[in-house]
């Protein structure tokens, strides 16, 4: 089984000027992530812009960036819903090689009980083709996976991880001290890399690393290390360009950081519209000033 230890980045899906998907923006993307030491790629998340892509598009990005990556990194498939049925279904519609585990994030919408969320994960788990990494994204879900309810569903032998974006560091250390030791707790909030790792986290799932994979990955390997002092002066030289990102939502900030950065263009689909261009100025200045500051 791979290593999902470390940073892996939420990848944008770039959109040429005619909402089309630019794939050799893709293909230089997923070799600035390489080139940029990530640990591992996940491939249509919410970053990806996976809900407003079609099932051939689905299955055209993913196979593109499993082949630009040529088996260097390991990749990860968001493949998250509401109707769970129709995504154990839908296994049989996509062709997953190279893939290496699956992120699915709880259900929206439906707005299930703690009971509902445990049954839809061990279906889907006993399903699976491929390992589980379990989502908590209660902003986009409405709903938070307590930390018994993670515990619980962490018993099935096909599911590995958490990606935890609840935000609550409470939540987080209860569920890594009651965790399987096999089980990994994975940070989805890159404002909170270092505390979460202080607690004996695993890494993070980042937006942030499409931008600056070099730099923000740095972070969680010097915690492992226990260079804290290092992994703050790199995290504060961040912080301010990260709130900048999530000031007019997800992913509308860091793909306007990587146009200006020369990876894409600047498109997203509707119903999400590209951020203002005040916030663009201000993006510009940040970045300007992590590459003086980081000697990017």
């Amino acid at each position: 089984m791979k290593d999902f230890r470390g940073t892996g980045v939420a990848m944008v899906t770039p959109f040429k000027k005619d909402k089309s998907i630019d794939f050799p923006a893709l293909q230089r993307l997923t070799k600035h992530l390489i080139q940029g030491g990530v640990d591992y790629l996940v491939v249509q998340g919410t970053t990806g812009e996976s809900a407003t892509l079609k099932h051939h598009e689905k299955q055209a990005v993913l196979s593109a960036v499993v082949e630009s990556n040529a088996g260097k990194l390991p990749v990860v498939w968001g493949h998250g819903g509401n109707n769970t049925q129709g995504l154990i279904d839908a296994f049989e519609t996509f062709d997953l090689k190279g893939v290496d585990a699956v992120l699915v994030a709880s259900p929206y919408y439906n707005k299930p009980t703690q009971p509902g969320i445990i049954a839809h994960y061990r279906a889907y788990a006993d399903a699976s083709p491929l390992p589980l990494i379990l989502y908590n994204v209660p902003g986009r879900t409405s709903s938070n996976m307590l930390a018994e309810t993670t515990l619980a569903i962490a018993e099935h032998p096909n599911v590995i991880a958490v990606k935890e974006a609840s935000g609550n560091l409470d939540q987080v250390g209860a569920i890594i001290k009651r965790k399987p030791s096999k089980f990994l707790v994975l940070s989805g909030d890159d404002p909170l890399i270092i505390p979460h790792m202080a607690l004996g986290g695993d890494g993070i799932i980042s937006v942030i690393a499409n931008a600056f994979p070099a730099e923000f990955s740095a972070i969680s390997k010097l915690c492992f290390q226990g260079d804290y002092n290092k992994a703050r002066q790199i995290h504060y030289g961040l912080i301010d360009f990260i709130y900048l990102l999530f000031a007019e939502g997800n992913p509308g900030g860091i793909k306007a950081a990587c146009h200006i950065l020369g990876l894409m263009e600047n498109e997203l689909r509707l119903p999400l519209v590209p951020v203002s261009s005040d916030l663009v100025k201000k993006l510009e200045k940040s970045i300007t000033g992590i590459k003086a500051s980081l000697n990017v």
